[in-house]
């Protein structure tokens, strides 16, 4: 019966899609009778720990392309229907330019994008005529696979002869060429030569296959000639670490209109919780707008940003740094107030842009793929000594 009459009467406060998240610090905060905050449990942390991977995911895969666009491609190997769906919204946020998933596109409006399949080629005659018959369909967007028989002796020539013969008569030019298998870092090298001396400069080059930001950043160190990237499964699977670990824990307790503190104590240090109603700030230098720390307090301590303060490594108390000129930014915003949306979601596209931005004032250092600084995530003295206590 109290299932069938519910009602939401929860407060929630979260960190607002698209700024980078650390361990260590709460990114969702819900308020309420305990019955109703479990029942939350597994809706939010099935919707946050996918998402957050995906759009971790494709923004490392973005950053290695070094401003090359890469398309979303993830779908025929997604983790099933939702993982397709909502795993493009969240590489769109991360920064993919495209998807291929077309509802998504439709639903959330990113931009749909896709070229000609294998199986085009293979029911044609010949290379050729299915080059000509997609180029008489798409003479505006008419990027052509060239891997399915042999790049170099039959794709490239196949893709200028069409050019030459249907798009320049029409006043077009080919988008793009794409290539699917070998050697990229070579075929690349050699298609762009082929291009060139053909007259299509502009044409670009476009490479699949199992991609993810490892691959492209040692496809580009080695000189290859490709202009924008379609990664799929290493992207929408997040292949190279597939779980992300964000947990839901007990913090307090009302007891008599006070708050009692929460603890889950272990053997492994990473998991002992941190207790009380949190605040959570992120530190910028003034000088440089670059993100310093973020800083774990308790619900309604304040941070005074006009005076230096000093902050320690929760696990290793004498690693200490005392922090000036900076700005103390509160990073937690209320979303549900008594059960009530009280926040008006952003545009798709705003997101993607507070997400590029927020990620610009890492350091480079922090964003490394192997072995990178570890961002600091520490805490108040108050709360500090609460946790020690517990």
């Amino acid at each position: 019966t109290y299932l069938a009459n519910f009602k939401l009467h929860c407060n929630i406060w979260a960190i607002e899609e698209g700024m980078p998240i650390f361990p260590q610090e709460p990114i969702v905060t819900v308020e309420g009778p305990a019955i109703e905050c479990q029942l939350l449990e597994t809706l939010l942390l099935v919707t946050f720990n996918h998402q957050c991977l995906i759009a971790t995911k494709a923004n490392r895969i973005v950053r290695s392309a070094a401003g090359r666009p890469v398309m979303e491609f993830g779908a025929r190997r997604a983790q099933g229907y939702d993982a397709a769906y909502f795993g493009a919204r969240a590489s769109y946020i991360g920064g993919c330019g495209s998807t291929s998933c077309v509802m998504a596109a439709r639903d959330f409006g990113i931009p749909a994008s896709g070229t000609m399949a294998h199986s085009w080629v293979q029911v044609f005659d010949s290379e050729y005529d299915a080059f000509k018959n997609y180029a008489q369909v798409y003479p505006d967007n008419c990027i052509f696979l060239v891997d399915t028989y042999n790049v170099v002796k039959s794709g490239i020539p196949n893709a200028i002869r069409v050019a030459d013969e249907i798009l320049k008569p029409m006043g077009k030019r080919p988008k793009a060429v794409r290539i699917d298998s070998g050697d990229i870092a070579y075929l690349s090298k050699k298609a762009r030569r082929m291009l060139d001396d053909a007259g299509y400069p502009d044409c670009k080059i476009m490479a699949t296959n199992s991609l993810d930001e490892y691959i492209i950043r040692d496809l580009l160190l080695q000189g290859a000639q490709v202009d924008l990237f379609g990664v799929g499964e290493n992207l929408i699977t997040s292949k190279s670490d597939p779980v992300f670990g964000g947990v839901y824990k007990l913090a307090a307790v009302e007891r008599g209109g006070v708050l009692v503190p929460k603890i889950k104590v272990s053997e492994s240090i990473e998991k002992i919780t941190t207790p009380c109603f949190k605040d959570v700030y992120r530190f910028y230098n003034r000088e440089t707008g670059q993100a310093i720390a973020d800083y774990v307090t308790v619900r309604g301590e304040t941070v005074d940003d006009s005076q230096p303060i000093t902050i320690f490594d929760p696990m290793a108390t004498w690693k200490k740094k005392t922090v000036r000129n900076f700005t103390a930014k509160s990073i937690l915003t209320q979303v549900f107030d008594k059960g009530r949306c009280v926040y008006e979601l952003p545009k798709l596209d705003d997101i993607r842009n507070y997400c590029a931005d927020q990620v610009a004032h890492l350091w480079d250092e922090v964003k490394r793929f192997e072995h990178p600084h570890r961002y600091y995530v520490d805490l108040s003295d108050r709360l500090w000594n609460e946790r020690n206590d517990l």
